[in-house]
């Protein structure tokens, strides 16, 4: 049913006047609420994406790992570092032992560049850190501990970091291959900035380190090779 105004030819002048008065102001003011209301939904649905980009960020943020800062290391002084932790023998698979290196056609210890996969590996100086603390090829023999699990873990499967520096710093130096050449005589440690960033290196954020996780550190730097080479270390330590 449609209601038609009453006509408002039978109002006085001033009657007639405040009646289109009111329903003027009646229609500014509903207009006034559409267009509060159209502004409140417009407003809503372009502020969700930006919650969502926030909600999004904070979620990124809190699950990003933090990166440690790159370092640089004097290369005589990453050397001092290497010459004290690497050794001249370490074992590496005890399946290939089971060869008899006389050039076999298709040969399943052969690697594809033409050598041969070697249960264990010898050299005149030391030149790898093996990446595990201790390992035994009984078929063979063969038992090899290491030693920075036996030296810098004296007392226990875990150190501090100042235990670390110091038991790093006290042991023996031996000229390696790789690196600059040094002599005993002149591989002693004064600055141990060196030494700690390694300590950061292999521990992460945490406080101490334990053996385990300092063998699996190595294995992961070096790419899952047994050993660290001079070449992986000194990259490791930024002394290219």
């Amino acid at each position: 049913m449609c209601l038609v105004p009453r006509p408002l030819s039978h109002l006085a002048p001033e009657q007639f006047r405040l009646v289109i008065y009111s329903r003027r102001a009646a229609m500014m003011k509903s207009l006034v609420k559409s267009v509060v209301a159209a502004s409140i939904i417009i407003g809503a649905s372009s502020f969700a994406p930006q919650q969502q980009i926030l909600r999004r960020t904070t979620r990124l943020s809190e699950n990003a790992v933090a990166t440690p800062a790159a370092i640089e290391t004097d290369p005589k002084e990453a050397v001092k570092l290497f010459g004290r932790l690497a050794e001249k023998y370490i074992m590496l698979d005890a399946s290939a032992g089971m060869c008899c290196y006389s050039a076999c056609t298709d040969c399943e210890y052969r690697e594809p560049g033409g050598g041969y996969r070697m249960a264990d590996q010898s050299a005149a100086r030391p030149k790898w850190i093996p990446c595990y603390e201790d390992r035994n090829f009984e078929a063979q023999g063969k038992q090899h501990t290491t030693k920075w699990s036996s030296e810098i873990f004296t007392d226990g499967p875990v150190v501090t970091k100042e235990q670390f520096v110091d038991r790093l710093i006290s042991l023996e130096f031996k000229p390696p291959l790789g690196g600059p050449y040094l002599a005993a005589s002149a591989a002693a440690i004064e600055d141990e900035s060196s030494a700690a960033a390694l300590f950061d290196v292999l521990a992460g954020e945490k406080e101490k380190l334990t053996r385990f996780r300092m063998g699996k550190a190595m294995k992961d730097l070096a790419n899952g090779e047994e050993g660290l080479t001079w070449a992986m270390f000194s990259q490791i330590m930024g002394a290219n």
